[in-house]
């Protein structure tokens, strides 16, 4: 795998901490990162992207390249016509992942919003570039209520395209779940049909890059370059047995 597609159910659901974490720990295990963000936008000209919050996060060895940027927080597509700058086309996004592949071991590549978010005036998405670089998808989802249906309609989607989900990551794991967030760890399996490759917890991008890039591996699957144990972390989580507290009344005479 030298290069995954990064695609969140939404938007501001803990994307770019996941993709952080996976160049963090792939670059622990030695291999060489890059992050391709190829549409940037809710940024002005000097502010950070999230591209360079990865590097921030996972280090500078880490290579960051941002293809556009739109000053509005909107969709690639809308931000470009209300801005009068150009849209990206997959093809341009696929020349650039497969470029940065050829001289790093893994290339990220993460989207805007959600699978099938516009990037231009034809109606060509994240899952339109996934095709062209015959690339596996990551889907970041969140963990509480509405994320079985999400995380299934884009299951479902990539599916149709004939495109390869490669599982989900929790994007930000709460510090105390409730049990909407707890029954879904296990269910998210069962309704989206794909592995449970990770769960980053709640507020990571605010740790010291140190502390982020030696923790990084433990929050991911060995897929990802991590030690993260699925089994291990539903066993913790999972929530308790209902036991009724008491059964209604039979009718008279039953």
């Amino acid at each position: 795998m030298s290069v995954l597609m990064v695609s969140g159910t939404g938007t501001e659901i803990g994307k770019t901490v996941v993709t952080s974490a996976i160049a963090a720990a792939a670059v622990a295990a030695g291999r060489s990162v890059a992050v391709l963000k190829p549409a940037q936008t809710g940024v002005g000209p000097q502010e950070p992207g999230d591209a360079a919050e990865a590097v921030r996060l996972a280090g500078p060895s880490v290579t960051a390249v941002e293809l556009a940027r739109y000053p509005e927080p909107l969709a690639p597509d809308t931000a470009a016509r209300r801005s009068g700058l150009p849209t990206l086309a997959p093809a341009q996004i696929a020349e650039a992942a497969e470029r940065l592949s050829l001289d790093h071991d893994l290339v990220l590549v993460e989207g805007a919003g959600g699978l099938l978010v516009h990037f231009d005036e034809s109606g060509n998405t994240l899952a339109d570039a996934a095709r062209l670089l015959g690339a596996p998808t990551l889907i970041v989802a969140p963990a509480g209520l509405g994320t079985l249906n999400s995380t299934t309609l884009t299951a479902e989607a990539l599916r149709a395209r004939d495109l390869t989900p490669l599982g989900v990551v929790v994007g930000s794991w709460p510090q105390s779940p409730d049990l909407a967030a707890r029954c879904n760890l296990a269910d998210l399996t069962r309704s989206s049909g794909l592995p449970l490759l990770g769960a980053v917890p709640e507020g990571s991008g605010t740790l010291a890059p140190e502390l982020f890039r030696a923790s990084a591996p433990s929050w991911l699957a060995p897929s990802l370059s991590g030690t993260w144990s699925a089994r291990s972390f539903l066993s913790t989580w999972s929530p308790p047995t209902f036991v009724p507290t008491g059964a209604p009344s039979s009718p008279a005479g039953v």
